[in-house]
């Protein structure tokens, strides 16, 4: 992501002329976006993708447990 937004800046400097980016070859302006395809490459080949997403959902599956218990003796606390 900050590959992304590293290449939207330097492409809007290029464009609006700021002095030593208006010097860069496009090539350099543009590589950005080039790394950022390559690392979304290796993460998906990797696995890191994946790997993150099953975490993410671990997270919320324990969260929504936690919560579940919590209600769950509240319930029980109310009716005895």
């Amino acid at each position: 992501m900050y590959l992304l937004v590293l290449g939207l800046i330097l492409m809007g400097l290029k464009w609006a002329g700021v002095a030593p980016v208006t010097d860069w070859s496009w090539w350099w302006v543009l590589s950005p976006f080039a790394l950022a395809a390559l690392w979304w490459w290796i993460a998906d080949a990797s696995g890191y993708t994946s790997r993150k997403a099953m975490e993410k959902e671990e997270r919320r599956k324990k969260q929504r447990q936690e919560e579940s218990r919590e209600r769950l003796k509240g319930f029980r606390s109310r009716r005895f």
